[in-house]
This record gives structure tokens, C-alpha cells and sequence, in this order.
């Protein structure tokens, strides 16, 4: 089933990338600049969300220097990260927070981790908390070396071999212009009863996590004074988690990793370290003794000093990265506009009573009353709500105002609505 499973998903990214390519070389013309088209719905580096642009200067060139005592030191102005000789993490500092270090002292982040996975029943569905009583950290390297390709972003790349044969490639980039370091980890995954994990130990008070589910976000505690808290020693999240201070927070952001954890601990200087760690793979040898064999690539990134709105919108941006194409340079404005960030787009597509209509959904994205104008990219008839199944609504859920004569419409939405927009072209 597995097999069936890697093929069917292969066919079906194969068809769908040759799809997004035929679109964005119509929409970019016939040229030779770089076009850079942005699918999340958020604006990033120049580009809006869901339109394209010519490629602009992202901030300072990222500068890459050998660190004393081994491993190497990245810098875009925004960041400095310092991975040691073992591959490690071991500071994150913001300078926009004074240089504040999301690493606690003495500790080390992206640090894998190797637990014994032996549940009571269920073994590829359950995971009993007491896997936690034995772990391997995973410290030894077979290689660390720089790859500064150009000044736009530096890369760490480190090797390691573990266990039954499995081996581990990890490249550590930091960009120009980002927050933000991105973890791109290939394993070929030989190991029988384990359970891999990803650790971040950060210098954060957090008493709770956000934890992204669809269309919102969730907390959690994160002690265990109650059976109930001690019972969610594995959590689900989507696209992020976040732990935070009032005003000084880090999101853990990934592409295709749900399982998580979150505790928090006192150190011995009085601190408190409060670690998030990635569930990334596992072996069960029932009922599938081959399940999760072979090679698996899972990216990650650790947004240092962002907020929830920040969290929202890197979380986006991993899992739509940007495209380039070669065309004539020319802009392509978005279909559909949202002033803010704190309602976003999720979808937007054709209705499927092939009327012509478009159909947009969106949702307030951070828990909190929200306000927003749509703007249309093309000339607008009329704007109604919907439910899920494009279906009228006799009574529609959202305050919408009157669509103006420049195509736009003004709503307000409840913490964490969702809406089904339905616009008729004009």
C-alpha cells in the first residue's frame, strides 16, 4: 500500500507541477528576467501574495565565518547562527531583540534524538509516553562543511551516520532579508522499533503552546499539573507551533511534520527552557514491517523572534515556497487582494457550476475580531456568501459591506471564521 501510495502521489505531482508550469510561463511572457511568483497569500520579498514581480534586494548579503572551537558562524544582519563542529546549533541571536539568544546556554538545537519505540498495543498508531525514559542523542558527525553559494544565503550541510545503516544529510540555510533558519533534512531510514525526533531547547518562559490546526490555531499547557496536561505529552500542529514571552517569541514552522511535544524545565541558573521537538519518523514492524524504509526528505525552519502573525505567515511561506521563471518581466497582480494580514486567503478557485464565478475563501487567521478589504483584480458584478458547498446562504454568517465601484468589499469576521465568497464577474 505504501508503494501504491509513493506512485500514486508521484503521478499525480508530476501532472500537477507540469500544470503550474504551462500557467506561470503564460502568465510571465516570452523573456529572459526572473520572474518570482508567490502562492502564499502573504507578500514577501516584494512579491504579493498570489501574484508575481521582478526579484528585489532582500536586505544584507548573508556573511558565513569559522567559528572558534570548530563549525561556522552565519550572519544576514537580522540573525547570527552558530552551528558548532557537531553539526549543532548552539545560538540563534535576534538583533532586532538586542541580540537576545533563542538557544539556552550551554544547550544545543536541531538536535536528533533516537527513542526505543515499543508501544502496548497499536503499534503504528500509538505512542505510550514512557519512550521517553530512554534517548540516544545523535552528536557524532561524518562531515560539517560551508556551501556559500552566493551572497543571497549561506548553508551549513552535515552528515551523519547512525544505527542500522541510516544516515542523515541536513543543509542549515540562512537567507538574506529572513528571521528565519531553514532546515532541509534527507534520511534514509533504516532502524526497526525507533522513534526519531527533532529537539529545539528554547530560552523561553512559554506556559502554554500555539499549535496550528485548520483554519486557527489551538493552546496547550505546557506543565503537567493535571493527568489531563500530563496526557498530552504528544501533540498535533499543522504548519506551526509557537512558545512565547509577552512581548519575544519562536515558531517552529514545517512543510510535512504534525507530531510535536512540549515541556518546559528550570535550569540551574534560575532560567527556564522550554523545548519543542519535531516528531520525524518511526518503525513499527506492525502491520507493515517495512513501514517508513528508505529515504524521506522533511523541511523545517526555526523563525526566531516571530509572533503569532508571524508564525501564520511563515508557516504559509514553507510550504508555498516561490518559483522562478524566465519571462518578460512584467508584473501578474493577484486575482484577489486582502489589505493586513490578519484574514487571509486560503483558496481561490473557479465554481464548480462552471458559471465563471470565483469562488474565495478566506479566514481570520490569528483569534481575534477581524477587519479586511477585498480587492478584485478583475471587474466584479456582484459579491455574495456562500457556504462550503458554494451554495447561497439565507443568512449569511459574515458582515459584508457594499461592493464599491473599484471592486472592493469590506467584511468583518469572527476569531478564527471561515468564509465562502462567491464573486461574479462583471
Amino acid at each position: 500500500m505504501h508503494r501504491e501510495a509513493r506512485e500514486t502521489y508521484a503521478r499525480v505531482r508530476a501532472e500537477l507541477e507540469t500544470l503550474i508550469d504551462a500557467a506561470q510561463r503564460a502568465l510571465a511572457g516570452e523573456g529572459a528576467q526572473e520572474v518570482v511568483f508567490n502562492g502564499a497569500p502573504h507578500a514577501r520579498n516584494g512579491v504579493p501574495g498570489g501574484g508575481a514581480a521582478l526579484p528585489v534586494d532582500a536586505g544584507e548579503p548573508v556573511t558565513a565565518r569559522e567559528r572558534d572551537g570548530g563549525g561556522w558562524v552565519l550572519d544576514n544582519g537580522l540573525l547570527r547562527i552558530e552551528v558548532d563542529a557537531r553539526g549543532l546549533v548552539v545560538s540563534a541571536a535576534d538583533y532586532l531583540a538586542a541580540l537576545r539568544d533563542a538557544v539556552p546556554p550551554g544547550q544545543a538545537a536541531n538536535l536528533l534524538q533516537l527513542h526505543p519505540d515499543f508501544p502496548t498495543a497499536w503499534d503504528a498508531w500509538d505512542v505510550d509516553s514512557y519512550y521517553r525514559n530512554n534517548v540516544t542523542d545523535l552528536t557524532e558527525t561524518d562531515e560539517v562543511t560551508l556551501s556559500a553559494g552566493h551572497p543571497g544565503e549561506a548553508t551549513v550541510r552535515v552528515t551523519r551516520s547512525f544505527g542500522n545503516g541510516s544516515s542523515v544529510v541536513q543543509q542549515l540555510t540562512l537567507r538574506a532579508g529572513e528571521r528565519r533558519l531553514d532546515i532541509d533534512t534527507a534520511v534514509d531510514w533504516h532502524e526497526s522499533e525507533t522513534f526519531l525526533k527533532a529537539a529545539f531547547p528554547l530560552d523561553v518562559k512559554a506556559d502554554r503552546s500555539a499549535a496550528e490546526t485548520q483554519f486557527g490555531h489551538v493552546y496547550r499547557p505546557t506543565h503537567t499539573n493535571t493527568s489531563w496536561e500530563a496526557a498530552k505529552f504528544e501533540i498535533c500542529a499543522h504548519r506551526w507551533i509557537h512558545v512565547a514571552e509577552p512581548v519575544w517569541g519562536v515558531a517552529l514552522v514545517n512543510d510535512s511534520t504534525y507530531g510535536h511535544d512540549v515541556t518546559r524545565d528550570v535550569r540551574d541558573d534560575g532560567g527556564h527552557t522550554t523545548t519543542v521537538r519535531l516528531s520525524l519518523l518511526r518503525a513499527p514492524r506492525y502491520p507493515d514491517p517495512e513501514t517508513d524504509q528508505g529515504e524521506h526528505r522533511l523541511r523545517y525552519a526555526l523563525a526566531v523572534g516571530a509572533d503569532e502573525p508571524a508564525a501564520v505567515r511563515e508557516g504559509h511561506w514553507i510550504n508555498l515556497p516561490e518559483r522562478v521563471v524566465r519571462g518578460s518581466g512584467a508584473t501578474v497582480p493577484p486575482l484577489v487582494a486582502l489589505d493586513g494580514d490578519q484574514v487571509v486567503v486560503e483558496a481561490l478557485k473557479l465554481a464548480e457550476d462552471r458559471s465563471g464565478d470565483v469562488i474565495v475563501r478566506l479566514y481570520e487567521a490569528h483569534g481575534g475580531r477581524g477587519r479586511a478589504t477585498l480587492a478584485a483584480g478583475f471587474p466584479v458584478r456582484s459579491v455574495a456568501e456562500t457556504d462550503l458547498l458554494e451554495r447561497p446562504m439565507d443568512s449569511p454568517l459574515a458582515r459584508l459591506g457594499d461592493l464599491t465601484s473599484e471592486g472592493t468589499v469590506s467584511l468583518t469576521l469572527r476569531p478564527f471564521q471561515i468564509v465562502t465568497l462567491r464573486l461574479t464577474p462583471a
